[in-house]
């Protein structure tokens, strides 16, 4: 059975950084696509980026709104994600979800629907 378990959270000033990691179990970790996604009060969970399984080689892919100040990677040996998140702005909070899809071997992906397994969420508050 995959889990997902997302750390890293907290209250951070505008402009600061928190790094998020999201740690699986249950299967290969490096053959499964990554992603990662958000949701703020009274809003639709939204895509925040999405790392490709090592089928293609990690490739990356952002929401235009972190674009240029989030980095996803990944640690294969360690069966862990990171999101790396710098000049937080307050438009930024929200609870923070890790997923992981069925497809075997995908590039990455940017729809919710693509994804089955879900962590807990870690909440994330900016302060203007």
């Amino acid at each position: 059975q995959v889990q997902l378990v997302e750390s890293g959270g907290g209250l951070v000033q505008a402009g600061g950084s928190l790094r998020l990691s999201c740690a699986a179990s249950g299967r290969t970790f490096s053959s499964y696509a990554m992603g990662w996604f958000r949701q703020a009060p009274g809003k639709e969970r939204e895509f925040v980026a999405s790392i490709s399984s090592i089928r293609y080689a990690g490739n990356t892919d952002y929401a235009e709104s972190v674009k240029g100040r989030f980095t996803l990677s990944r640690d294969n040996a360690k069966n862990t994600a990171y999101l790396q998140m710098n000049s937080l702005k307050p438009e930024d909070t929200a609870v923070y979800y890790c997923a992981a899809p069925d497809r075997y071997g995908s590039n990455w992906l940017r729809s919710r629907y693509e994804y089955h397994y879900w962590g807990q969420g870690t909440q994330v508050t900016v302060s203007s």
